[in-house]
């Protein structure tokens, strides 16, 4: 999977193609209208004044891609008045394709924010935002045979195939354990597990020495995902908005992934110093963070034709609509309270 996704030229993610838009793979929210960013930009000021609006405050994203949800995360400061925070925000793009990193730096640059741009931080106040992205690390699979654990390797059989074989690393019955499904897979039951979570959250926090991780991606608590409503697992391929029935074919052109699991997210989190805030669905986050205020400032501005009102309302419906976007997991980690910020950090 690794390799799919993120071989130089050769990966998915890693080709001249922008593939979250109409006529790409699929959809995001960020994608879907602006209003989504609108709308995460008002959970980030109140993130902010809970810090105790630290300056510079950080806006570090992971898969950034072009840029489209910080841009309209920025468009939502100004859009709320938020002056303060408009000048004391730095992004920090994380995004592996060299392609989407030019076409980032140029939307910035049209849109006159190029000087926030930062490429990297450490130890720094702010919010850490993955979209869609923790879905899409490399994982492993699984399946329970005879009462044993045995590991999905990749073969080639005049083309790609599954094999099952011998666990590569005990770490994967370790990470079934962890998270209390050790026992509860059934016979013949498959599974994905994602070991570079760790990794990730040690890169997080390294970045981020107070503040606030948001992760919003599809995606159960693990007695669900491991449950009996997943028995063939969850790994997807996608291209050209539609379900791919092998994922093992077109290699490089198909986008790979599996939902999340969002208890081992948040214990790994938590011993990596994390607290947890909460996890809730999109649908949910979005309406307590203003997704209705953001529809009626819209529609109430004389500059909004039908067809935008039309389009946002389009959007929105997607966004929570739990057969779509709207069951999608948030979760909210912290990296420390609010009241722990030293004093001389508070603007």
């Amino acid at each position: 999977m690794l390799h799919a996704l993120y071989e130089p030229e050769l990966g998915y993610y890693r080709q001249p193609a922008d593939r979250p838009t109409d006529a790409g793979d699929f959809l995001t929210a960020p994608e879907t209208h602006p209003i989504f960013g609108w709308t995460i930009a008002r959970r980030i000021e109140q993130m902010w004044a809970e810090l105790g609006r630290p300056r510079p405050f950080h806006l570090i994203e992971h898969g950034a891609g072009s840029g489209t949800l910080a841009l309209s995360i920025l468009e939502g400061f100004r859009r709320h008045d938020a002056g303060d925070l408009l000048e004391a925000v730095r992004c920090v793009p994380i995004e592996s394709n060299a392609y989407r990193q030019a076409d980032l730096i140029r939307r910035f640059e049209e849109a006159g924010l190029a000087h926030i741009l930062t490429p990297s931080a450490v130890g720094v106040a702010g919010v850490v935002l993955a979209n869609e992205y923790v879905d899409a690390l490399p994982f492993h699979r699984v399946v329970r045979r005879g009462g044993e654990l045995q590991e999905l390797f990749v073969a080639w059989r005049d083309g790609f195939v599954e094999v099952a074989a011998e666990p590569s690393t005990p770490q994967l019955a370790e990470r079934l354990a962890d998270v209390g499904v050790a026992d509860r897979l059934a016979d013949g039951q498959v599974a994905e597990i994602c070991l570079g979570l760790e990794s990730w959250l040690t890169g997080v926090g390294i970045h981020l020495a107070r503040g606030y991780l948001l992760v919003i991606d599809y995606g159960y608590e693990a007695a669900e995902l491991y449950g009996p409503r997943h028995l063939a697992g969850t790994l997807l391929g996608y291209r050209g908005h539609r379900v791919q029935e092998d994922p093992l074919v077109e290699v490089g052109l198909t986008d790979l992934t599996a939902h999340v699991d969002f208890t081992a997210l948040r214990l790994l989190g938590e011993r990596r110093g994390l607290r947890s805030v909460a996890l809730t669905t999109q649908a949910e986050f979005l309406v307590a963070a203003g997704l209705e205020s953001e529809l009626q400032a819209l529609q109430a501005s004389p500059a909004t034709t039908v067809a935008d009102y039309m389009r946002a309302r389009s959007g929105i419906v997607r966004m929570l609509d739990p057969r779509h976007l709207g069951r999608f997991r948030v979760l909210t980690l912290a990296a420390r309270p609010a009241a722990a910020i030293p004093q001389q950090d508070r603007g």
